[in-house]
């Protein structure tokens, strides 16, 4: 896997990139693992409810053993596919029973390789097996977390991300997430040992608008190039910078440096240290 940059033939290619991508094992899509997800464009109930969004390219969504993963049986990985519903790679296993399932493909994972998932017995740490977090030691890097025990693995699963084990406090764990923020897991959470697959993601320059609507983001008015009356932003004469204190949305409200967080919600209490600012 590597960076390709286009030579500047147009003006859409001359800064334009894309990853290209080896085809490392079976390609094809295993039709029992795929669904077809409703597409409704930032819409609730038929109104807009997030802007810009809207027209994107057709795409397939690959059911992840996020929730209920196979455990205490070894699978074979038979192949290394993308996922156009997310930023990794996803890696395809085959069961001692001869069933398919798809997963998060992490860093260093090969074709032939073998993993297993087990909630009940510590696992050799080798990229790719899932185990619970009282088994792993501090300076392990993992990623696909579960919040809670028996949950779905929800954080860290973003392309070249990764969360790293501080220490062992039963019953719970820190870990230093990818954002810097120090927080307190369940010692039972399932995990993934590794880094998720595709760190190249975020070197990507798209180079023209079209690849952004194929991807499903319509175009965004600035709020200053705006009248008064449809942005906070908005009036003057030519290109007057924003004349308010602080950036607003288009509903008034403060936009930056505002913390977003629920002040009294349940998990504050497993948060050790907040992110730092950027």
């Amino acid at each position: 896997m590597s960076i390709k940059r286009y030579k500047p033939t147009t003006s859409g290619r001359r800064h334009a990139s894309v990853i290209k991508r080896d085809k490392i094992g079976e390609q094809k899509r295993v039709k029992k693992l795929i669904q077809k997800l409703p597409y409704r464009a930032g819409r609730s109930n038929g109104k807009i409810s997030v802007r810009h969004k809207g027209n994107r390219a057709k795409r397939a969504y690959r059911m992840i053993d996020f929730s209920n993963p196979v455990e205490d049986k070894k699978a074979e990985v038979i192949g290394i596919q993308y996922d156009p519903y997310r930023t990794a790679d996803i890696a395809l296993l085959k069961y001692e029973d001869g069933s398919l399932s798809y997963t998060l493909a992490v860093q260093n994972l090969k074709l032939g390789d073998i993993i297993e998932t087990s909630r009940k017995r510590s696992l050799d740490m080798n990229p790719g097996n899932r185990m619970i977090l009282k088994h792993i030691p501090a300076g392990v890097m993992i990623c696909n977390i579960e919040l809670s025990p028996k949950s779905k693995a929800s954080s860290v699963r973003s392309a070249g991300s990764s969360a790293t084990v501080l220490s062992q406090e039963p019953p719970f764990v820190q870990v230093k997430m990818p954002s810097s923020e120090v927080r307190k897991f369940n010692e039972n959470c399932l995990i993934t040992i590794g880094q998720v697959s595709n760190p190249e993601h975020s070197l990507i320059r798209l180079g023209k608008a079209g690849r952004k609507r194929h991807m499903g983001i319509r175009p965004t008015v600035r709020g200053k190039a705006m009248n008064p009356v449809d942005h906070p932003h908005g009036g003057g004469e030519a290109r007057n910078s924003i004349g308010l204190k602080q950036p607003k949305t288009p509903w008034g409200k403060k936009a930056l440096g505002v913390k977003t967080r629920k002040p009294n919600k349940a998990s504050n209490t497993l948060i050790i240290r907040r992110r730092k600012k950027k």
